[in-house]
């Protein structure tokens, strides 16, 4: 009967460590789970700031360029590629040209960026649009991949130069 109750003791000893591993990992999972989602949030708030920092920028030095080349429409229509070093590897783009001006700027390759960085670096994208110039500033918080899109943007404008 004493070893019943000892069997008994060791089996409830082991259940109770096992719940108690079980509502550890849960917590750390919550954990871990809350931070991913205040990193993604975070991401997004400076996304946010940098697209309306990028407008009231470019309302003001962007437009002077801007302004300088409509008065130009320097380039060829046609879509052109560029290829620029970023944060991560080589950063593909094509830029497309009509009426003289650019009209889209797409990112065609990008496979060793981190994504948070290239996500905030499209930023930049509205940018070199409105400017018709890849003569932008960089986007804070992904100076690197932002510098990459605008550097492979500018190797495809001086293809589509007059």
């Amino acid at each position: 009967m004493r070893q019943l109750i000892v069997r008994f003791l060791n089996v409830a000893v082991i259940a109770a460590v096992l719940i108690g591993y079980n509502t550890v990992l849960d917590k750390r999972d919550k954990e871990d789970q809350i931070a991913r989602l205040s990193a993604e949030l975070e991401t997004t708030q400076l996304q946010k700031e940098n697209l309306q920092a990028a407008a009231a920028a470019s309302n003001t030095a962007d437009t002077a360029a801007s302004e300088a080349a409509e008065a130009e429409g320097q380039y060829v229509d046609g879509t052109y590629d560029g290829e620029a070093d970023g944060f991560g590897g080589t950063i593909a783009v094509e830029v497309t040209v009509e009426g003289g001006q650019i009209t889209d700027l797409a990112i065609t390759s990008a496979d060793g960026e981190d994504s948070a960085y290239l996500s905030n670096a499209e930023a930049i994208i509205p940018k070199v649009i409105e400017a018709q110039s890849a003569d932008v500033d960089t986007i804070s918080g992904a100076t690197f991949s932002s510098t990459g899109i605008r550097n492979a943007a500018q190797e495809a404008i001086e293809k589509a130069e007059k």
